[in-house]
C-alpha cells in the first residue's frame, strides 16, 4: 500500500520523521529492530518448538565435532613434542659419537707428544703446538688417567707385565707403559700398566712365623746356633778325621 493510499484511508496527511537526530533529546535515533522469526513462529506454537529442537541438535553436533578436533589437536601436539625430544636426543648422540671418533684418531698423536715431552725433546715452537692440541682435546672432554702407585682396576687398566714386590698390600700399578684416556665417565682406551703383587715373604711377617712354633721348640734350621753353623758329627764310630791323620 502506498503512502497516498494510507493518507486517503486515514483521512489526513501522515507525517514521518526520518531524522537521525532527535530534535528534543539531540540523541541518535536507533532503527527499529526487525521482528524475530522465532518470535513470529512462536505465535503459531509448533514451528517454534521444532526450531528449538533443530537448534539443540545442531549445537550438540557442533560440540561433538569440537571435542573431536580438540582431541586430534592434543594428540598431534603430543606426537610433535615426542618427536622433538627424540630428534634432540639423536642429535646429541650423533655429535658425541663424532667427537669420540675424532679423539680416538688423535690418541696416537697424543702418545707421541707425551713421549717427546717425557724425554724433553719438544722444541719451543712445537711445544706450543702440543700444548694447544692438549687444550683442544681437553675442551671436548678428553682426559688421561693412570699414575704410578694406583691400585690395579681391571675395568680401566690393562696389565701387560706382572711381577712381585715388597711393601705393597695388593695388586698395584708399578709402571705406566701407556696412559689411558676417557671422555667423562666413558673409557675409550684403558691404561696399559705393569702390575706387581705382594711377594710371599712380605705376605707372611716374621711375627707370624715365630708364633707358628710352639713354646720350648727349637728352630728347625741347623745353622741357628748363636748365628754359627753347627759342627758336623761323625755317623760311623771309629772313623778318624782325615785332617787329624795328616797332622799326626
Amino acid at each position: 500500500m502506498s503512502d497516498r493510499e494510507t493518507e486517503l484511508q486515514q483521512g489526513g496527511p501522515v507525517i514521518r520523521d526520518k531524522r537521525r537526530i532527535d530534535p528534543e533529546t539531540f540523541e541518535v535515533r536507533r532503527a527499529p529492530a526487525a521482528p524475530d522469526a522465532s518470535v513470529a513462529a512462536s505465535a503459531d506454537g509448533a514451528p517454534a518448538a521444532d526450531g528449538q529442537s533443530v537448534a539443540s541438535e545442531e549445537l550438540a553436533k557442533a560440540q561433538i565435532a569440537l571435542a573431536e578436533r580438540t582431541a586430534d589437536l592434543q594428540r598431534l601436539q603430543a606426537e610433535y613434542v615426542n618427536y622433538k625430544r627424540r630428534v634432540d636426543r639423536d642429535r646429541d648422540v650423533s655429535r658425541a659419537a663424532g667427537v669420540e671418533g675424532v679423539l680416538r684418531d688423535l690418541l696416537s698423536v697424543l702418545d707421541d707428544v707425551g713421549s717427546a715431552r717425557l724425554h724433553e725433546e719438544l722444541s719451543p715452537g712445537f711445544k706450543a703446538v702440543a700444548d694447544e692440541l692438549s687444550r683442544v682435546a681437553g675442551k671436548y672432554g678428553l682426559e688421561s688417567f693412570g699414575e704410578k702407585g694406583d691400585p690395579f682396576d681391571p675395568h680401566i687398566h690393562e696389565a701387560l707385565l706382572h711381577a712381585h714386590a715388597d711393601g705393597i698390600t695388593g695388586p698395584t700399578c708399578v709402571e705406566i707403559l701407556q696412559p689411558g684416556y676417557r671422555i667423562k665417565d666413558k673409557v675409550i682406551r684403558p691404561a696399559r700398566v705393569a702390575v706387581a703383587e705382594p711377594s710371599e715373604a712380605s705376605a707372611a711377617s716374621p711375627t707370624e712365623v715365630d708364633a707358628s712354633a710352639g713354646p720350648g721348640q727349637a728352630s728347625a734350621d741347623p745353622t741357628d746356633v748363636d748365628g754359627a753353623d753347627a759342627p758336623e758329627t761323625t755317623d760311623q764310630p771309629g772313623r778318624t778325621d782325615e785332617s787329624s791323620e795328616r797332622a799326626s
